[in-house]
Order: C-alpha cells, then sequence, then structure tokens
C-alpha cells in the first residue's frame, strides 16, 4: 500500500511540474510575440520610408530631366506649394483650345471656364512643357514621367475651385487620419521653386504620418526627419 501511494504522489509531482513549464512556455510566447511585432512594425515604417524616397528620386530624375530640356525648373504654384503643377508640367500637355490634356490622355484642365482655370488653380497662365504649333514647326511636349502607376496620381482635387490632378504617394498617409487635402488616402509631393532650402533649385518633400509620428522626407536631407514641424 505504501508503495502505491508513493506512485500516486509522483504523478501529482509530475502533473504539477508540467503545467508549470506549459506556463512559462506561454509567458516566454508572449514576449516573444511582443518583440515579433514590435519588429514588425519597425520593418513596415522603413518599407513605407523607402519607398516614398523612391518615389521622390523619381519625381526629381524627372525635374532634372526638365530642366535639361527647357533650361529651368517647373513653376510652384503659387496659390498653395501643397497642390503644385508638376502632374501637367512633367507628364506634358497639349492644348486643343478648350483643354490643356495630359499626352497620356489621363487628365484635362479646362483653359477657361469662363476665366482662366490654370491661372486660378496655379497661378500661371499656362504649362511650359505643352505641345505647340503644327507640322515640322511643332514644339512637343515630353512625358518626363513614362510610365507612371495609376497609384502615384490623383484627381480630382479641387484646387481654388478648379479639379485638377497632383501626383502623390502610393503609401498613402500611411496612417488614415492624416487626410493634407481633406481627401482620404491622398497625400501630394510639395514643390516649391525656388527652393527655400535649395535657394538654387527647388524644396521637394513628402510627409508621412505612421503610429501617430510624423516622418519627413525631402530633397534637402538624407536623413529622415521626425516630427517636423513642416506641413
Amino acid at each position: 500500500m505504501k508503495k502505491i501511494g508513493h506512485r500516486k504522489s509522483n504523478i501529482e509531482k509530475a502533473r504539477a511540474f508540467t503545467l508549470i513549464e506549459l506556463l512559462v512556455v506561454i509567458a516566454v510566447i508572449a514576449v516573444i510575440a511582443g518583440f515579433t511585432v514590435s519588429a514588425l512594425n519597425g520593418v513596415k515604417r522603413t518599407q513605407f520610408r523607402r519607398t516614398a524616397s523612391g518615389e521622390l528620386e523619381q519625381i526629381a530624375a524627372a525635374l532634372d530631366s526638365y530642366k535639361a530640356k527647357y533650361g529651368f525648373y517647373p513653376p510652384a504654384n503659387t496659390n498653395n506649394f501643397l497642390l503644385p503643377p508638376l502632374y501637367y508640367e512633367l507628364s506634358g500637355v497639349t492644348n486643343n483650345g478648350a483643354y490643356f490634356v495630359t499626352l497620356d490622355g489621363s487628365s484635362r484642365i479646362p483653359i477657361s471656364n469662363p476665366g482662366n482655370d490654370v491661372q486660378a488653380a496655379y497661378g500661371v497662365a499656362g504649362f511650359v512643357n505643352c505641345t505647340k504649333g503644327s507640322g515640322e514647326d511643332a514644339v512637343l511636349a515630353k512625358n518626363f514621367l513614362p510610365g507612371l502607376k495609376p497609384n502615384r496620381y490623383f484627381y480630382p482635387v479641387t484646387n481654388n475651385n478648379v479639379p485638377t490632378t497632383v501626383l502623390v504617394t502610393s503609401v498613402r498617409g500611411p496612417d488614415s487620419g492624416y487626410a493634407p487635402l481633406l481627401a482620404v488616402d491622398v497625400n501630394p509631393f510639395r514643390y516649391r521653386y525656388p527652393g527655400v532650402n535649395n535657394p538654387g533649385s527647388y524644396d521637394l518633400w513628402i510627409k508621412l504620418l505612421i503610429s501617430g509620428k510624423t516622418y519627413l522626407i525631402c530633397n534637402w536631407s538624407r536623413q529622415v526627419q521626425i516630427n517636423s514641424p513642416l506641413p
């Protein structure tokens, strides 16, 4: 009888030890899961920044090509640097008398309705990168952003009551609460020429809101700035 009681006691101890082990394992898994989620969030933040930075570099390259052709950079929006005319200037347009139409036909803006809509929207009389003339004397506009994906531009944005198209980042806010143009998931590239941070050329930047923190990606600093006051 004593032997049986002894065996039972050992079994109970073994069961108790197994339960403790299980609790320890669960605690370890929880800790690992916490580290994993944190690491994944960090990877996602990095991915957002790298994507937006690559898109900014693509626009910067197009701006340099534009300058190589025309001798200067595209004009900025004198009314609002959040809504520059970059999409039209870098995509190239034609003038059919009623509308400026981008070379790929994806967007158009009225020339007059009844006033000059381009003047109202951007503070300029027209677009520089526009086909002029016809036949052998024609000066053809050029698309400096060939193959631009649909998630890289947005229409319509109301620009001083004029529906226009703007260049945006594909990563969106990415926080859904960040809507600088009061449109969901629309985050435009900002442009200023002449630049303030780059007086000899232009300022180009994008602001991301990730998990409540702002990240400024710009062409005057290689380092991503966190919680910058710029809009």
